[in-house]
Formats: structure tokens, C-alpha cells, sequence
């Protein structure tokens, strides 16, 4: 574990890989939701059984890759390790939890509530971080 706290490089491709597995996850959910229900396509018509985990995995797609991009972003900035993990951390776990909130159910639940909350204090620290270090870099300009 020491390999994810020895650099901010290090820190950011830890939350990368991790965030592409657990796309990789839900895109295996939808998969054999598909199967499943024998749907080839979109929603089959509204089906229950394919909805949560397609939504689940589109909402995925939707948040991580801009949150990636601010992590990416704070690196070369000069952005303190804790920084990198104070974005990747959340994203992380709330991606996971949501997954898992929205696979089980589609309607409202704890885990789905957790989750999303989780994102958006990722995505906070992630923008106020790199608009802070944008304004008050702590690196000279090249």
C-alpha cells in the first residue's frame, strides 16, 4: 500500500485503475442483465431488471472521467498527495457505494444517497483545489 502514498503520480493511476475496474464491473452488470432479459438494446421497453444496473454504469460514466481529469490536473499543479487522495478517496468509495445502491434498487436508497454525496465533496475539492492552485500556484509557471 505504501506504492499509492509514495507519489501524487502514483496516488492518481491507484484511483484511475480502481475507477476503471469498477466501470469495468458495472458494465459486466449490464451485460448480464442483458442476457438476462434477452434485451439487445437500450431499457427493453422500461424493464426493471436492466434498468438499475444500465443507469448504474451510465452514471459512472457521466461523473468519473471529469473527476479523473481534476486529479489529473492537480499533479502537475503541485498539489500535495492528501489533495490527490482527498478527491480520489471519495470518488472511490461513492462510486462503488452508488453502484451498488442503484444495481440493487432503482428507487431511492441510503447507498445511492451516500454515494452521489460522496462524488460531489470529490468533485468540490476538486474544482476549489485546482481553481486555488490555478490562482495561488505553489509551483512557479513555467
Amino acid at each position: 500500500m505504501g506504492y499509492v502514498f509514495a507519489s501524487t503520480y502514483n496516488s492518481f493511476f491507484f484511483y484511475v485503475g480502481v475507477n476503471a475496474f469498477v466501470m469495468l464491473v458495472l458494465g459486466m452488470l449490464v451485460v448480464r442483465a442483458r442476457v438476462k432479459t434477452h434485451t439487445e438494446i437500450g431499457d427493453g421497453g422500461g424493464k426493471p431488471e436492466i434498468a438499475g444496473p444500465l443507469r448504474a454504469h451510465a452514471n459512472n460514466t457521466e461523473y468519473v472521467p471529469m473527476a479523473l481529469l481534476l486529479m489529473w490536473c492537480l499533479v502537475p499543479l503541485g498539489a500535495s498527495i492528501w489533495l490527490v487522495h482527498g478527491v480520489g478517496a471519495p470518488l472511490t468509495v461513492g462510486r462503488i457505494v452508488h453502484g451498488v445502491g442503484l444495481s440493487r434498487s432503482t428507487g431511492v436508497s441510503t447507498f445511492r444517497f451516500i454515494g452521489i454525496l460522496l462524488t460531489w465533496i470529490a468533485y468540490i475539492v476538486g474544482i476549489v483545489a485546482v481553481l486555488w492552485l490555478v490562482f495561488f500556484p505553489t509551483v512557479p509557471a513555467s
